[in-house]
């Protein structure tokens, strides 16, 4: 068994690693959990060096369960949350926690602690805001960096390096301070269709003139892929690897997903009919195109950030898998949420909905955003909203309201999904990937609610199927990372939409778009 790759995947609540062979085959799988510091509200912090232990562990553990030895894994790469990561002059751990504790040194993608410097450079006007639909999210780099530096001056003035996650895991694995231009281009403003990237005159703006100096940012990207060198001696002997394996440049673990299901399909030269959607805590929906398609409120185009010589367009929602364990803590009769009480609900539902029918809680809905709407309306302060509730708190109301949180869920995806497409887009195939593939209601809502036929990756894990893509092309084992996904992809299965359930989301998805429109007039009542 040789010619095989590692692809290690970050989540926000675990590091997962696969072992893969050159056709994409998983054989074998290993996680590990991570820590979160949430010490108040809109603040969560990892500790860079338990993310690279629980690397470094699901690494070695995937590997025996392969029953491969070290020597014939020939490359591997990262993906990870788009989480910032502070290191100092030497390299070591340098707190972005008020507690000044050293290993709490990574802002977690979902942290909004730099809402206000968010707006700011919003408010900015640049033109670095035409390619991320023109509202800055606190979720970038750039704000949280803005935040650092006033908040908390004596961390700044110590600082020596500043990592995406999925860059800082390649520094840790090669020693390559490059970055690769999925990160840059996707959460730091750096513009990948340009020369130079970097826009100066913005981050001198914003107060950061001195942020590539101060972080060792390199003056260029470096493609998906691209062979930033082997393993360190060190880094080789804690993942249980060999010196002869090469590190690709990695990528966002959003964007490793749309690869895993979407790369092998671009060869047919449809990419404006296909869609990603990346489903778990949170979603991210991704839409490929060889030409630039501005969309106000989606973020993008970015140039070269999934595929070379291709823009993305990237929505989402905040909190999706989140928001439904939300709905079971929040509800007298939901308790602690876990896989076990999601079956029960779910289960419960369908018997509920084959006695009722097509008018299962058919007054009761929700609006998604309790975590802010990240697309297409770009408000991080956006809320959640909730109409129809009664005083029944039994059981089966929690589960109404499970229901329609779901179905509130997949309406919020064809709010952007309709937005792509009068930018341009012709999206009708929904490809979805993510922990959400278990949960039945939403696989059927999201080709239901959407009219779109979904698919279903046949890949047992295509976030690590796409970084596995990524770990071959820097091993050489693939020409480029095109005909890397090309010989890699799984293909999946189809789901078409029920054209009479489809008529019942119609009036549904009339009544969400109200209720935004409601919201935002309460909004402006003073």
């Amino acid at each position: 068994m040789n010619d095989l790759v590692a692809a290690v995947d970050v989540g926000t609540g675990s590091a997962r690693a696969g072992l893969l062979d050159r056709h994409g085959n998983l054989l074998g799988r290993a996680e590990r959990p991570i820590v979160i510091n949430q010490p108040k509200s809109d603040f969560a912090e990892h500790d860079s060096e338990d993310i690279w232990r629980a690397v470094c562990a699901s690494v070695r553990e995937a590997l025996a369960l392969a029953g491969a030895q070290p020597t014939a894994v020939k490359g591997i790469s990262f993906d990870a949350t788009c989480s910032l990561v502070v290191r100092d002059t030497e390299g070591s751990q340098l707190s972005v926690s008020e507690s000044g504790e050293d290993r709490w040194d990574t802002i977690v993608w979902l942290d909004h602690r730099a809402i206000a410097q968010a707006e700011e450079c919003t408010a900015s006007g640049h033109r670095v805001l035409d390619f991320i639909g023109g509202v800055m999210s606190p979720e970038m780099e750039m704000p949280k960096l803005m935040w650092l530096k006033r908040h908390m001056p004596r961390q700044w003035a110590r600082a020596g390096h500043f990592f995406d996650l999925a860059d800082f895991l390649t520094w840790k694995a090669a020693g390559s301070l490059q970055r690769s231009q999925c990160t840059l281009t996707c959460k730091w403003t750096y513009l990948g269709h340009e020369s130079p990237g970097w826009q100066m005159d913005f981050l001198e703006a914003m107060g950061l003139a001195d942020v590539l100096e101060r972080g060792a940012l390199p003056a260029q990207a470096s493609p998906i892929g691209s062979d930033l060198g082997p393993l360190t001696e060190a880094a080789a002997a804690e993942l249980g690897l060999t010196v002869g394996c090469r590190v690709g440049a990695g990528l966002i673990d959003a964007h490793a997903g749309v690869l895993g299901v979407l790369g092998g399909r671009l060869a047919e030269g449809n990419a404006k009919r296909h869609m990603g959607l990346i489903a778990g805590t949170s979603s991210c929906v991704m839409a490929l195109s060889p030409d630039p398609r501005p969309t106000p409120g989606v973020w993008g185009p970015y140039f070269g950030a999934v595929l070379p010589e291709l823009w993305l367009n990237e929505g989402g929602q905040s909190a999706t898998g989140a928001l439904l364990d939300h709905i079971i803590r929040w509800h007298g009769a939901g308790g602690e949420p876990d896989g076990e009480s999601h079956g029960r609900i779910i289960e419960r539902v369908q018997e509920l909905r084959k006695a009722e029918g097509a008018d299962f809680a058919p007054r009761l809905h929700v609006l998604p955003d309790f975590h802010g709407n990240r697309s297409p309306l770009a408000d991080p302060h956006a809320v959640g909203v909730i109409s129809g509730l009664t005083l029944d708190s039994s059981y089966d109301s929690l589960c109404r309201l499970y229901w329609r949180t779901a179905v509130g869920i997949t309406l919020g995806v064809r709010h952007i999904l309709d937005t792509l497409n009068r930018s341009g887009y012709v999206i009708d195939t929904l490809h979805v990937t993510g922990g959400q593939t278990k949960n039945p209601l939403l696989m059927e809502l999201y080709a239901d609610a959407t009219g779109c036929t979904v698919v279903e990756p046949a890949a047992k894990d295509a976030v690590l199927l796409g970084t596995g893509m990524v770990a071959a092309t820097a091993a050489g084992l693939h020409s480029d990372l095109a005909d890397a996904a090309v010989a890699m992809t799984k293909g999946g299965r189809e789901r078409h939409p029920d054209e009479i359930a489809a008529t019942k989301y119609e009036h549904d998805y009339r009544v969400f778009l109200a209720m935004v429109d409601q919201r935002s007039a309460i909004d402006a009542i003073h």
